[in-house]
């Protein structure tokens, strides 16, 4: 159920109901909107408290929440939820854009790339220090080496860090390091590792699986904003599907669809979703078309050394071109990179 109290309640009011239904045995997540506020009440048996709570002092009404997932549905918070991660902002009318590699190799190569991408306009600087592979023979990233890197490129540049966790046990380490925590596709549905990052204050970047539906997909976010963290973006990253022609299938009806059922941020990847370098800069301004927030996207100094993912990566100057199309695009929409 939400509870939507009165314009004007005061926090008084707020916090009392608040009270009231965690008293009701029930979990209680405000949500400060700009002409309302809101208290979910999630938990077993919602619908029996209802008069209880309606009787509460400023309550306007309460209502049922009907999608399955609750704190992260449009009908408990109408505007979208800005997320803001250092010198990242995904939800506003600026869309955010986070570059870098796919994964942190050297000082050398790391730090050429913030540069580049900072002088080209991305908001955020992405690289891997945790990698997961298909195979365990394949390059598994340079781990507390890796996030030591980042942290000096941010130092350098300003750029705020998007890098990956991959077990719950690392929670800890990475967010000492990153101001986004991004769950990757293979960890959608790792639930331990959801809970671990929803108890932290970093920002999420929670990436859909090969195979997941929209509604999993939510229901993962649900895990990260039940555990106390509201700072959740939304990634599609494509989906497998029949089509041999791209490493994955990029669906950009789901930023559309999502927009509708979601208050969450949608952030696209392009680079995945194509697998081809060619391919990115033209499905970037596409997705900035459909209403994307945020792009995240591969960049390598030398793609063709690349230790992980470089036939998608694009080079520094195909990052400025791709910018400079993405911004035509975004202007045309009446939103600004």
């Amino acid at each position: 159920m939400i509870v939507v109290m009165k314009q004007g309640a005061s926090q008084a009011d707020i916090d009392h109901m608040t009270a009231r239904v965690e008293e009701l045995g029930l979990k209680a997540h405000v949500i400060v909107g700009t002409e309302r506020t809101v208290i979910a009440a999630i938990g077993e048996k919602r619908e029996a408290h209802k008069e209880s709570l309606e009787s509460g002092p400023s309550v306007a009404e309460v209502l049922p929440i009907l999608a399955p997932y609750k704190i992260a549905s449009r009908e408990i918070k109408q505007e979208t939820t800005v997320v803001v991660a250092g010198s990242l902002s995904v939800g506003g009318n600026r869309i955010g854009v986070i570059a870098g590699p796919c994964s942190v190799e050297s000082e050398e190569q790391l730090m050429t790339t913030a540069r580049a991408v900072k002088a080209a306009g991305a908001t955020a600087l992405r690289g891997g220090a945790f990698k997961p592979r298909t195979s365990p023979y394949s390059f598994q990233g340079m781990k507390e080496d890796g996030l030591k890197l980042l942290a000096t490129a941010r130092e350098e540049t300003g750029l705020a860090i998007v890098t990956e966790v991959v077990a719950a046990e690392d929670v800890s380490l990475v967010a000492r390091y990153a101001d986004v925590l991004q769950i990757g596709a293979r960890n959608m549905q790792n639930y331990r590792l959801l809970e671990a990052v929803g108890k932290t204050d970093r920002a999420v970047l929670l990436k859909r699986g090969p195979s997941a539906t929209l509604d999993e997909l939510l229901l993962a976010a649900e895990y990260i904003l039940d555990g106390g963290n509201p700072n959740v973006m939304l990634c599609e990253r494509g989906i497998r599907t029949f089509e041999s022609h791209t490493r994955f299938t990029l669906p950009l009806a789901t930023v559309i669809y999502l927009h509708g059922k979601t208050h969450l941020p949608i952030v696209v990847d392009p680079s995945h979703g194509t697998g081809h370098t060619y391919m990115v800069p033209q499905m970037a301004a596409a997705s900035v078309a459909a209403g994307a927030d945020g792009l995240i996207l591969e960049v390598h100094p030398e793609p063709e050394t690349a230790l992980s993912d470089g036939y998608q990566s694009l080079t520094p100057d195909q990052f400025v071109e791709t910018m400079e199309l993405c911004r035509r695009v975004a202007g045309a929409m009446n939103r600004e990179i």
